[in-house]
């Protein structure tokens, strides 16, 4: 008589079997879960979100335009005076509204780092500057 050897090989027919069933347990029982309603707290007040901010425009001559986007987005050319007194009015209404600062190619650097010394003595906390993406 021979000596029985070990097969080394893993019989999968009754796995497949089991997933078989499994699926089709799952199929019939799907339609007939209902999704849950899901209730949300309610909070007092809610966070507001974020304001458009103010464009100012340093044009190569040194004039300067203000555009609020809150506001519609209509441009008013300003001097620098009334530019402290927009923005402490703009500040009132909206204490986190970001100013951004566009300054033409030929504008003055100390132009534009006038109008910086102003928004910062406005006590305005976010400042950015406007570009343009180079195109290749």
């Amino acid at each position: 008589m021979r000596p029985r050897r070990l097969k080394h090989e893993i019989n999968v027919v009754p796995y497949i079997d089991v997933m078989l069933v499994l699926l089709v347990i799952f199929m019939v029982t799907a339609p007939m879960i209902q999704p849950a309603a899901i209730e949300l707290p309610s909070v007092g007040k809610a966070a507001a979100p974020p304001v458009e901010p103010l464009e100012i425009t340093v044009r190569a001559d040194g004039s300067l335009e203000m555009k609020d986007r809150a506001l519609g987005g209509a441009t008013v050319t300003v001097g620098r005076l009334e530019l402290a007194e927009r923005i402490r009015a703009a500040k009132a209404k909206h204490p986190d509204q970001p100013v951004l600062i566009a300054g033409d190619k030929n504008a003055r650097y100390e132009t534009v780092l006038n109008v910086m010394d102003e928004l910062q003595r406005a006590e305005v906390a976010k400042i950015g500057l406007l570009v343009q993406t180079k195109t290749r």
